[in-house]
């Protein structure tokens, strides 16, 4: 559907590096000459001496490589009555192996918080949904082995500003990461790589999805901030009719849901390096562009309390894995599937439904762009097989 894009395109950050890195050979050329015929030496000298036979280079240490991990939505039940047994304790013990990586990072999609009295739905509303959890279930989000939550959705507000607030001290309290507000940007070190982290929405609450310039310039500063950049972005159309990737804008309820291809495609071009798609509640294709990964969606991971439908493909999920060196270069990628149970906690699907959906749509959509899947999950770039 798309076409590929222009190879000789160049972004900022990368070409600063490689000019630097010009830069220090040139000085190191020149450092070398000076040595080979000393300013001190006469001519004869210069021409009988041999000259000083140069130090062998250092070997080129290898290169760092880490590895990130990502969901979709999180919902871990609904307080107070819709809330899994035993205080959520274990509730994502079915997939802590799949999750394992250097950076874990998660979609949390509802606030953590006591009731703030100020819940987005009123008494008479109809097709309105709210959600929270107790505070303490942050403590379940850290023994999975998250690390960093995104909040830049449409119930990251569900209990007014004062539940937002709340939810991160209870992520704090944990020693959990979160991004997603206006002009927050959350740098980790991960193994002696700095990777910035930005959450984008088409809420006031986070940074806008829909004004692409205001996007860029936040992605821009993210990549002086840090080696890696990646984005959450909660985008596109809701519904088990919404897997398809299409050209334009998609709206949902009246609402602006943004441009997925545009906007993933101008957050690499301004220095991201991975970019994780949520939002529809389906999961949808995956492309590479300059070189860089974008998941167009990771659909439903949990919805604990039948807070979220696990009906058909909406109970389908997956973690996504990638390895990336510490510029940018993608090394490594594997999808495992996972689906919603009964009770809405995730778990890994032995018949890999997600991955054989987001195979095919990604053939559909991105025919020439679009991600290699082997039959283990295992993702590759178009041209590398």
């Amino acid at each position: 559907m798309y076409a590929a894009a222009s190879s000789d395109a160049r972004r900022p950050r990368r070409r600063a590096a490689a000019l630097g890195a010009l830069l220090v050979l040139l000085v190191a050329a020149g450092c070398d000459s000076a040595a080979e015929s000393p300013a001190w030496q006469s001519p004869e000298e210069r021409t009988a001496a041999p000259a000083p036979a140069s130090p062998s280079a250092p070997p080129a240490e290898e290169e760092n490589v880490i590895s990130l991990s990502a969901t979709g939505d999180i919902i871990m039940g609904n307080a107070p009555g819709r809330l899994p047994p035993n205080g959520g304790k274990g509730f994502f013990d079915g997939v802590r192996t799949a999750l394992e990586a250097d950076l874990v990072m998660g979609n949390l999609e509802e606030p953590l918080t006591v009731d703030t009295g100020t819940g987005k739905c009123g008494a008479n509303s109809t097709r309105c949904f709210q959600f929270r959890a107790p505070p303490e279930y942050a403590a379940h989000l850290k023994d999975a082995g998250f690390h960093l939550l995104n909040q830049a959705n449409n119930h990251g507000y569900d209990y007014g500003p004062a539940g937002y607030e709340n939810t991160q001290k209870a992520l704090e309290k944990y020693d959990l990461k979160h991004t997603g507000a206006p002009d927050q940007i959350t740098v980790v070190d991960v193994k002696g790589v700095k990777v910035a982290v930005a959450g984008f929405s088409s809420y006031v609450w986070s940074n806008s999805l829909v004004d692409i310039d205001a996007a860029e310039k936040v992605v821009q500063k993210a990549a002086t901030m840090a080696d890696l950049v990646v984005v959450q972005v909660h985008m596109g159309g809701e519904g088990s009719d919404k897997t398809r990737v299409k050209p334009g804008t998609e709206m949902f309820l009246g609402e602006n849901r943004g441009d997925p291809v545009k906007f993933s495609r101008a957050m690499i071009d301004a220095g991201a390096d991975l970019i994780v798609g949520h939002g529809p509640h389906v999961l949808r294709a995956m492309e590479f562009y300059q070189g860089r990964l974008i998941a167009y969606s990771l659909g439903n991971f949990a919805g604990g309390g039948k807070s979220l439908s696990n009906n058909g493909r909406l109970g389908w999920g997956g973690v996504l894995k990638v390895s990336l060196t510490a510029d940018g270069t993608f090394v490594a990628g594997s999808l495992a599937s996972t689906y919603m149970n009964g009770l809405g906690k995730p778990v890994p699907d032995p018949d890999d439904r997600g991955l054989g959906l987001v195979r095919t749509l990604t053939g559909q959509d991105f025919p020439k762009t679009g991600a290699r899947f082997a039959a283990d999950g295992t993702i590759s770039a178009p041209d590398a097989g």
